[in-house]
Order: C-alpha cells, then structure tokens, then sequence
C-alpha cells in the first residue's frame, strides 16, 4: 500500500514512480540491461497505470508534472484522462542516466506519439549523456525542491517521475507504481 493513501488529504504533493516498463520486467528476471531505449510499460504496468485512476482519486491533484521518457508519460495518461488534465512535461524530473532505458526520444517523435502534451521546452537531446553522477542527480533533485517550495500549487500536484530521481528527491525507493506523499518545504532526512 502506498503510503499516504488511506490519509486524508494533507499539505503535501504527491510523487509517483512510472508503473513496470519493459526495461523494468526484464531487468528484473535476467539482472541484465536489454539494451532498451526509452521503454513503454509492460502489459503489467499499463494495468498498474490504469489502477492509479482509483487509487489516486479522491486526492485534489490539480495539475501533474511529468517526466518526457514514455514510460512516464504512459504511467500519467491515465490519471490526467480521469482529471481532464494535460500532464506538463518537465525534463528536470527525468530518471538518472546509468542504463539504455535512459536514453530518450526526441521531442518530435514524443510529439508524435502524444499529440495532445507541449513538447516544445526540449531540447533535441533532453537527456543526459553517458552516466550522471549521484551528486549531478542530488542537484537536480535540489532545484526541484526549490521550485516547488516556491510554487503555491504544490500541494495539488503530481510527480510521475523514475527511482533514481525520487531516491535523490524523497530520499525513498519507489516501487513501480508506487506513491507517497511529500512536502518540499520540509528538511529532508537521510
């Protein structure tokens, strides 16, 4: 059970993992990298995806920040169909670079394939290159808290975003398809 969700509502926003991607399903059953670009959700974790609608509901999220790599993008489709939101894509937010499933696609192509989200901000190649170090991660996570302890819509927002991000931001392992709530203007523990 995802923390924060037999809580009522309270002052804080809500960060989301993506639910399980290709990468994710095989990964998990060789230990192996399969060598997959920007991965889509598995059958199992377009299921998880759809589960969010009722386990999310009920929770004032106004607006959902999400990170442009597919299975993101997938794992909010659902919940920002159900809100009659537009996820807003914020590359900020995107996993740590260390695999082949953090290689992205170009904002044409993510275009493309979601006609109906704002893909313009990106940059031709969004991601980052190589291996991100943890410290370079920490301060990506860093300025995201300052973004959202200075926004005053933050408690009705949603995060979908990857592990190594939300290990760096809410300094917790996520699960596929997990959720928990979390307040930016809060010390962070470690």
């Amino acid at each position: 059970m995802p923390s924060g969700g037999l809580r009522p509502y309270l002052k804080s926003m809500i960060v989301l993992r993506h639910c399980e991607s290709e990468f994710n399903r095989l990964f998990t059953a060789t230990r192996r990298d399969p060598g997959i670009s920007d991965p889509p959700l598995s059958t199992h974790g377009l299921a998880q995806a759809d589960a969010l609608v009722t386990a999310l509901a009920g929770q004032k999220i106004r607006r959902i920040l999400v990170s442009p790599f597919t299975r993101a993008l997938q794992t909010a489709a659902p919940v920002a169909r159900a809100l009659s939101l537009t996820p807003q894509v914020r590359p900020l937010i995107r996993e740590r670079a260390a695999f082949s499933c953090d290689i992205g696609s170009p904002p044409a192509q993510l275009a493309l394939q979601w006609p109906g989200l704002d893909f313009s901000g990106l940059e031709e190649q969004w991601w980052t290159e190589g291996v991100e170090t943890p410290e370079e991660v920490e301060e990506r996570a860093a300025l995201f808290r300052a973004e959202m302890a200075a926004d005053p819509e933050w408690p009705h927002t949603l995060v979908v975003s990857h592990w190594g991000f939300l290990v760096a931001f809410a300094r917790v392992s996520m699960e596929n398809g997990s959720w928990r709530r979390l307040d930016p203007t809060a010390p962070l523990t470690h």
